[in-house]
């Protein structure tokens, strides 16, 4: 009876080794399929930060256009690729003809914007003596709303105390500095973060204000902002031109929503505190193993208490349209490829790919379908002035706000009444 049952215990020992190893095997092949079936991600993705991204991990948008020309001329002419670049004639927007190249503090100090053989200058003066002259040298800001300088004082970068204004078309004084000459405001390696594609530190980690190397920095939000450093992509399809699959490269349509949405969120995503060091993350991670995202509050959101220009994706993922979505990122609205700005119809024609005509969330304003289809945006997404891009302009007390298009998808009751009325469009 003892063996009975001792070799009934065996057998279910048996049976049980055998079913483990058949799930173990069944798993393994799944995901061997899964890794077939899905894009090559490059490999610091799936290393996480240990790996050591550096300036000779990235390729350059110039070896792109050997294969993607068509795509990255598109993106040349976009707000991201013109955020940041050497400070050219080509790129700086101010003027710096006599008579439109200055910025008075008061009637004894004033900083000319002046042009030189030997580049590009803001020069104080007071009571007409020269006092001291600062060198531009790098160009951070699109223009659409206006652009800030930075200048180098060795390995350093400094803001310079000039910006240009969009707005009012001049020199003004840079954001939040005082009434006065500020020339002391450094960039750390977070704010470049959100302006280049790369920059190089050259100080030992965690000394703030970095120090940076002059040649190692990718300017603007260019091709491997989103897809990677793609140094080993271009080696591989060098070498192998038949590969039709991507490798070492990231492909943001493939990626999940919230990691699709977490490159976005690096630069608009509000006060979000790093946890590591800048330049570490890299598409296709988690951005919350680099950073402490912020969280807002609804009713600050409502009360329109939260900047339109610093949290975009904040005031986002607070309307209804995205929480309403299980697929909707900043892609469904934008293409980071293309120059939109200012196609308000384009961007109604998008909205009404889902708020279509006899459905409960169709636009109750009494304006025909032909005037709704030309523009949703004015109205469910008004601009509304930003306090950080506030600048103090000569003549005026007040400083002047900049208009940024709130990313709050909601219903203004005010701007709908307006419309309907036939008033002019809202601001």
């Amino acid at each position: 009876m003892k063996r009975i049952l001792r070799l009934q215990s065996t057998s279910v020992v048996i049976g049980i080794i055998i079913l483990l190893g058949f799930l173990l095997t069944q798993c393994i092949n799944q995901q061997n399929e899964k890794e077939k079936s899905e894009p090559a991600i490059i490999d610091h993705v799936t290393q996480g930060s240990t790996n050591n991204i550096t300036y000779e991990s990235f390729a350059g948008s110039a070896n792109c256009a050997r294969c993607h020309k068509d795509i990255l001329d598109k993106h040349l002419l976009t707000a991201h690729y013109l955020t940041s670049q050497p400070a050219t004639e080509k790129f700086i927007n101010g003027s710096f003809i006599p008579g439109r190249n200055s910025y008075s503090y008061n009637p004894q100090l004033r900083i000319d914007m002046e042009k030189r053989d030997s580049g590009f200058y803001q020069v104080v003066y007071f009571k007409g003596e020269k006092k001291k002259e600062l060198r531009f040298d790098i160009v951070t800001g699109s223009g659409a709303m206006g652009q800030s300088y930075l200048y180098w004082n060795n390995n350093k970068l400094f803001q310079l105390p000039v910006s240009y204004f969009k707005a009012a078309e001049c020199w003004s004084n840079s954001p939040g500095f005082p009434n006065k000459v500020m020339m002391d405001r450094p960039i750390t390696a977070r704010c470049l973060e959100c302006h280049v594609t790369y920059a190089g530190v050259s100080s030992a980690p965690g000394v703030e204000p970095e120090e940076f190397h002059h040649d190692k920095i990718l300017y603007g939000v260019d091709c491997e902002k989103c897809h990677g450093p793609a140094a080993k992509h271009v080696n591989f399809h060098a070498k192998n031109p038949t590969d039709s699959i991507a490798q070492f490269i990231v492909n943001p349509a493939k990626l999940s929503r919230q990691r699709n949405l977490d490159m976005c969120v690096l630069c608009h995503g509000g006060n979000i505190q790093k946890t590591k060091p800048s330049f570490s993350y890299t598409p296709g991670e988690s951005l919350a193993n680099f950073f402490v995202i912020d969280t807002l509050n609804m009713t600050a959101v409502q009360n329109e208490n939260i900047d339109v220009h610093g949290n975009q994706y904040g005031l986002l993922r607070s309307s209804k349209c995205f929480q309403q979505s299980t697929t909707m990122t900043c892609n469904t609205c934008h293409d980071p490829h293309e120059n939109e700005r200012g196609k308000t119809a384009l961007f109604s024609r998008r909205c009404m790919s889902c708020h279509t005509p006899g459905h409960d969330n169709f636009c109750k304003v009494n304006l025909s379908l032909t005037q709704l289809s030309k523009n949703c945006i004015d109205c469910h997404m008004p601009a509304r002035k930003s306090m950080a891009v506030a600048v103090s302009l000569p003549g005026e007390e007040v400083p002047r706000a900049a208009f940024v298009r709130s990313h709050f998808i909601s219903i203004y009751p005010d701007v709908a009444k307006d419309l309907s009325e036939g008033r002019k469009k809202p601001k």
